[in-house]
């Protein structure tokens, strides 16, 4: 690959991961009632045998094959074990996919096929590297359920409903005023239940990569701590001098803003010149069984590795919600917090079309249940999600969060009662 094209497909692949990482550290909480719910005739299931649901992945966007395809993943093996077990009420569940490319052209073409000539009654699970069409699905009241929060349109649109939830008024401007706010529990944890006290940040000299360090920065601060800022070159980056820096500086707990594969070779040197910290922090997106095959020739640093998110551990088999997750994608070749994400955003939709089923399953049916929701939690596994519509964003917050550590031979291994592990929070704004 010419060097200008790999480093545009790098530079596209940082860009999508930070705003991952931006929103997975803000709102959890969502919204209430836009509008009052209408009733008819069931004019959007496109035959009294289906219903028909729409799923829109970057599957082949500039980031890689894999990098988006989790919820959609966790959500059609969720449908797959619904229609065997009867469907909603009797009707089967057709679902339509649709690979926007990761672009905004392709992007709204999924939406017009999807909406306009598919008829599907909601969108499920969608995870868009540049979700274009948001507007359009918005504009035409279509459902927009558990989506990822890749970009600022879950906290920005009416109809649409994040898998984390809003506290923004969605009144077609993002957040408050353009600006958006995440807390600093993922760094009180570490802080309080850890006794970490210095924090490096590892960033590009990349715009996007160096925005987010400096959110990241702001937030370590406002917790206390002393911030060690360490900066690679995007197109040639020395991870040896950077990992050097931490072992004299002496970070105990090390954050970055950079792409897997970067993460990948700060592990390696750091494992190179003994570099030991409390935590090597990643995020949900990175949340993985393919972390063995990732730090293949980083194995301290592997099991340093600590991830966060709003969703119960994909490994926690004792719980008999993901039990049933992993019973269902047995067959699948890797696992990972986005796919259980995505069965759990299929979950919800299912749960909104039986309310409706009596009446009809229509996109104003599904999308009134989804304004009335409340502390969904998918049986348990999701930290409660809900909706609200505050006129000011919040000074601060209680939030909790889910908590596991890289451990070979076990896996992610879960730390703590995600809906016990809570702190009251400050809420940082940043323009996404």
């Amino acid at each position: 690959m010419p060097r200008s094209r790999r480093y545009r497909a790098a530079e596209t692949a940082v860009a999508a991961l930070l705003l991952v990482l931006g929103t997975a550290c803000g709102s959890r909480l969502p919204e209430s009632d836009f509008e009052a719910p209408t009733r008819g005739p069931a004019q959007h299931t496109p035959t009294a045998q289906a219903v028909r649901v729409g799923i829109v992945t970057s599957a082949t966007s500039p980031v890689g094959g894999a990098a988006f395809t989790g919820p959609r993943d966790g959500a059609e093996a969720w449908f797959d074990r619904l229609n065997a077990r009867g469907g909603i009420d009797g009707h089967r569940v057709e679902v339509r996919l649709c690979d926007d490319g990761g672009s905004g052209v392709g992007n709204n073409t999924c939406v017009h096929r999807l909406i306009d000539e598919d008829k599907v009654v909601a969108l499920v699970a969608t995870t868009a590297l540049d979700y274009a069409g948001a507007r359009r699905v918005s504009h035409a009241r279509v459902p927009d359920i558990g989506g990822q929060p890749i970009g600022a349109a879950y906290d920005t649109y009416p109809h649409l409903y994040g898998i984390y939830g809003s506290l923004a008024p969605r009144d077609g401007t993002p957040g408050w005023g353009g600006k958006l706010y995440g807390g600093t529990e993922v760094y009180r944890y570490f802080k309080r239940e850890h006794g970490a006290r210095t924090a490096a940040v590892v960033s590009y000299n990349q715009s996007a990569s160096a925005s987010y360090a400096r959110l990241v920065e702001r937030g370590l601060k406002a917790e206390g701590y002393e911030v060690v800022t360490e900066q690679v070159d995007f197109a040639l980056p020395n991870f040896r001098a950077v990992a050097a820096d931490l072992k004299e500086r002496g970070a105990d707990l090390v954050l970055d803003a950079l792409d897997t594969h970067g993460n990948a070779r700060l592990c390696e040197a750091m494992d190179d010149v003994g570099v030991d910290v409390i935590a090597k922090v990643t995020n949900v997106q990175n949340w993985t069984s393919t972390v063995p095959e990732d730090y293949k020739d980083s194995p301290r640093c592997r099991n340093a590795l600590w991830a966060t998110a709003a969703s119960r551990d994909y490994e926690d088999t004792s719980h008999p919600a993901v039990r049933e997750f992993r019973d269902a994608t047995e067959g699948l070749k890797t696992h990972s917090q986005w796919q259980l994400e995505g069965w759990a955003a299929a979950k919800w939709f299912t749960d909104a079309a039986k309310s409706c089923a009596h009446a009809g399953i229509t996109r104003a049916c599904v999308d009134a249940f989804m304004n009335r929701s409340e502390g969904f939690t998918a049986d348990g596994l999701l930290i409660p999600v809900r909706f609200e519509r505050l006129a000011e964003p919040p000074e601060s917050r209680r939030t909790c969060l889910s908590v596991a550590r890289w451990r070979d031979g076990e896996g992610w291994v879960s730390q703590g009662d995600m809906n016990r592990t809570c702190f009251e929070v400050p809420q940082l704004p940043y323009e996404p």
